[in-house]
């Protein structure tokens, strides 16, 4: 995607072969790149946010391995940095994915031979992102494609929650994939952006990037989406996932299940943008199994955001002493889900439906 016109992802490699990344901890206000050089950078950068969402965090713990075994690749550092990079976040599912397929190539590899194949798994990895999401644009198209002939061209009005977008990806994004093949196939397309508390990803990234690619769009506050459901302004409801059970309970940032229910009494469709590696095929009851992270108090009582004299800050809302939960996700469970898309197509939130989309997956 591009930033001013200038194409970028969320992390690459330089031709010196440096690893680097957008730290996302500053956006809107400020765009900052910076290099990841070693194992406890990349573990921080996963942790404290500077990239986030499940398949850019798949592919940077990928990298970090890779960074990890140019610098050491015997044995005990391969064991090591699985579980260094695997304990910065226990909710996203690609995570644990991208390290174990990591581990699976480079643990039968001589020591010696593994620092070339770690990078090269961890760039295929990378561009195999790439083409899931923009086949989940693919398929997703024809879902706008149907709603706006239903309406005779009238835009469609979608309504999204947290950043699913390509910050959250290595590019394309997955609720937003669709929204951009959309528009790059000239239909005409409206974004209601949920500001996304506590650290109101809707309102810092996703509007960002909608506005940086010309998308038309309003940032509404989390609790509107339901009234904007009840007079009739949402044609349907996109979301991201970054866990996804094998009975189609969705594990996504939290809010989202409010949006489901939402959805589910006023009659719109609700969609969940799944790339396959977010579907933890070990986990059938998503309430009960998926562990959900609790992060900081501090990010619900304070914000961050541009002063008048343009200075990024972070400002306290609550009263001093205020104490604070933070549980980061909610699993919406599967018969509030209208349908999967995915990039081999659409299917049902059954276990039976997404059996038949992945045959080849759901026993690895």
């Amino acid at each position: 995607m591009k930033i001013d016109g200038k194409p970028f992802r969320s992390i690459w490699r330089e031709p010196s072969g440096e690893v680097r990344i957008i730290d996302q901890r500053w956006l809107p206000h400020e765009l900052r790149i910076v290099p990841l050089r070693n194992r406890a950078e990349f573990a921080e950068a996963i942790r404290d946010m500077w990239v986030r969402g499940a398949p850019l965090i798949g592919a940077t713990a990928a990298y970090g391995m890779a960074v990890q075994m140019a610098a050491d690749p015997s044995d005990a550092s391969l064991r090591e940095t699985w579980e260094v990079l695997h304990d910065t976040r226990p909710t996203a599912i690609n995570l644990r994915w991208a390290l174990d397929e990591m581990s699976r190539v480079l643990a039968p590899l001589a020591p010696e031979d593994r620092a070339a194949a770690a990078m090269t798994r961890a760039d295929e990895i990378a561009e195999e992102d790439v083409e899931i999401n923009r086949r989940i644009g693919e398929n997703g198209l024809a879902i706008i494609r149907e709603i706006s002939a239903r309406k005779g061209g009238a835009p469609v009005n979608i309504l999204t929650h947290c950043n699913a977008g390509w910050p959250a990806t290595v590019d394309w994004g997955t609720a937003t994939s669709p929204i951009y093949h959309a528009v790059e196939a000239g239909i005409a397309v409206h974004v209601f952006v949920d500001e996304t508390r506590p650290r109101n990803q809707g309102a810092q990234l996703t509007a960002w990037e909608l506005n940086s690619h010309g998308v038309p769009h309003d940032l509404v506050v989390d609790n509107a989406g339901g009234h904007l459901m009840q007079h009739g302004e949402v044609d349907m409801v996109i979301v991201g996932t970054d866990r996804t059970t094998a009975n189609g309970d969705v594990c996504n940032k939290i809010g989202t299940y409010l949006k489901a229910l939402a959805a589910k009494a006023n009659d719109v469709p609700f969609y969940v943008a799944l790339p396959s590696p977010t579907i933890d095929w070990t986990v059938r009851d998503g309430v009960v199994e998926i562990p959900i992270e609790e992060r900081g108090g501090h990010e619900v009582t304070h914000v961050q955001g541009r002063d008048p004299e343009g200075r990024v800050v972070m400002v306290q809302i609550s009263p001093d002493g205020t104490p604070a939960r933070n549980p980061a996700f909610d699993v919406t469970p599967a018969h509030l889900v209208t349908g999967l898309i995915t990039e081999r197509g659409i299917c049902a939130a059954t276990p039976e439906a997404m059996a038949a989309m992945f045959p080849d997956r759901r026993n690895s």
